[in-house]
């Protein structure tokens, strides 16, 4: 008998995680053969990666630091994708909170109140939701395609942002850079510890993962927001409004990455610079499907996306290597997962113990 992909009759929850953790493996795997290929260490390098980025408690700072943004951008397109609503464009999202929230900032004086940290996050996320609800009218209005819609205004999101940077919003005395000037003092997110770049804005995201998992399992709005994702005709069949879902799946999400794009300019930047267009928009995806699109997996995979960002950072520069690690690192774990998402749906068939019973009478004779 030779092996073969059997169909299982439902899903395998076993694999529903076993996959995540077997894709990581085979992830640490081709990572070790890649760092043997560039001539480096293997175990130095896996150290770099998976122990530096954890060994003191300043280091778990910066990992919960560059997990936040992850964390706050892959809970919206959880629920975007919940309602099969495929926002590809977050980054573009996260890009115009980031603007939003610098025009707040930017006004700001050392006598200004610090409350004004407040209007920063609200004008943030009120930027990621009305690029956001662009894609949702022009998905509504036109039929237009939401994957290429938010993912082309990504593009028009970073060329603002280079016109402010290197137009209005120069700073006049920051030597040609083009980056806004430093915001005042007033304006940075409160820091939960002194030595650590972690703010508040961890443990907003937290919150809002617990508040997403009640919202998508203990109500009748989120109830209604997966059966329009998992069966589309049965949803209108049953009253639900599929245009009111579009537009909740892709305000929210517009939201939360608007909410990241303000905590990273009032936080760990402290301006506006053609920089803060990093990429969280996009490694977010992968955040979200090794999760599984679970707000609590989610906080587990952004950490875990993290760890690869500040490992790619440290391989860069004490093992030489190029700065695209992290991006290669990325698409090995979204690649073997995919692979490794086949045991869910299949089981391996073949000789031996992979063998499958079948028992007499159901297409087999005693002959």
């Amino acid at each position: 008998m030779q092996w073969r992909l059997q169909a299982r009759a439902e899903p395998s929850t076993f694999w529903q995680v076993g996959s995540v953790v077997l894709a990581l493996l085979f992830t640490v795997v081709l990572g070790v053969i890649m760092f043997g290929a560039l001539g480096k260490d293997p175990v130095q390098a896996l150290l770099v990666f998976f122990w530096e980025p954890i060994k003191s408690s300043y280091a778990l700072g910066e990992l919960f630091v560059k997990a936040t943004p992850l964390l706050l951008i892959a809970l919206g397109l959880g629920i975007c994708f919940k309602a099969n609503v495929w926002n590809i464009g977050a980054e573009g999202q996260y890009v115009m909170g980031a603007i939003f929230a610098s025009g707040v900032a930017l006004q700001a004086s050392p006598e200004t109140s610090s409350w004004i940290v407040v209007l920063i996050l609200l004008a943030g996320t009120l930027g990621g939701m009305l690029w956001a609800a662009i894609v949702a009218w022009l998905y509504d209005r036109f039929n237009a395609n939401e994957i290429l819609v938010s993912l082309m205004m990504v593009y028009v999101a970073i060329m603002v942002l280079s016109y402010l940077v290197y137009g209005p919003w120069k700073d006049p005395h920051g030597y040609n850079f083009p980056q806004s000037k430093s915001f005042e003092a007033v304006t940075h997110v409160p820091r939960l510890m002194s030595g650590s770049r972690l703010s508040i804005g961890t443990l907003i995201a937290l919150v809002l993962a617990g508040l997403t998992w009640v919202f998508l399992n203990r109500t009748q709005a989120g109830f209604s927001l997966r059966v329009s994702g998992m069966a589309p005709m049965a949803a209108r069949l049953s009253g639900m409004s599929a245009k009111a879902n579009l537009y909740f799946a892709l305000l929210c999400s517009g939201a939360l990455a608007g909410l990241a794009g303000a905590l990273e300019v009032s936080g760990p930047i402290g301006q506006l610079t053609p920089y803060v267009p990093s990429g969280y928009g996009f490694a977010a995806i992968i955040v979200v499907f090794v999760g599984r699109m679970n707000p609590l997996g989610i906080v587990l995979s952004s950490l875990l996306m993290s760890m690869f960002y500040i490992g790619g950072e440290l391989a860069q520069s004490r093992l030489g290597l190029p700065k695209s690690l992290t991006g290669v690192f990325q698409g090995l774990l979204l690649f073997s997962l995919l692979t490794c998402d086949t045991l869910i749906m299949y089981r391996i068939e073949g000789p031996g113990i992979f063998k499958r019973k079948v028992p007499l009478g159901v297409g087999v004779s005693k002959s």
